[in-house]
């Protein structure tokens, strides 16, 4: 078996010698082989919203495993799929101790060319079960698909 290793450097400089409302939330980072990334903290935690923050990535990730999962058991199957898009969103209550993302639901708008529709939602099932995000995260993955399918 192979074991896959990732590797990311993450860069922060600054001073919180003023306190908490003072520092600067932005950073860097910059993942091997990879373009690098400016990130902040969600606004929420006085982060600039000009940016991606962590959770945004956590759900991006989840959603983007799903789509390469799916393809992936897709062209397997022979199906043609031509179109998706997933319009996700993850869930963060504070008052729920210890602060976490509880839930992800992905809403992929899948479109189809020819036959096979009937097979999209045992596809898509498979390729949760596939996806290596959903296998490392603890928050529940609710996957709500539709289905076009075009000549």
């Amino acid at each position: 078996m192979t074991t896959h290793t990732y590797a990311a450097t993450l860069t922060w400089s600054g001073s919180t010698g003023q306190g908490y409302d003072s520092y600067d939330r932005a950073h860097r980072m910059a993942p091997e082989g990879a373009p690098e990334l400016t990130v902040s903290a969600d606004p929420a935690f006085r982060g600039d919203p000009a940016l991606l923050n962590p959770e945004q990535l956590l759900l991006a990730a989840a959603s983007s495993c799903q789509l390469l999962s799916f393809l992936a058991i897709a062209a397997r199957a022979r199906l043609d799929v031509v179109d998706y898009v997933d319009r996700a969103t993850a869930v963060m209550p504070e008052d729920q101790p210890p602060t976490r993302i509880t839930e992800i639901v992905l809403r992929p708008h899948i479109t189809l060319r020819g036959p096979g529709s009937a097979k999209i939602q045992r596809l898509v099932d498979l390729a949760h079960k596939e996806c290596f995000i959903a296998n490392s995260i603890s928050a529940q993955i609710r996957i709500e698909p539709s289905v076009d399918v075009v000549d």
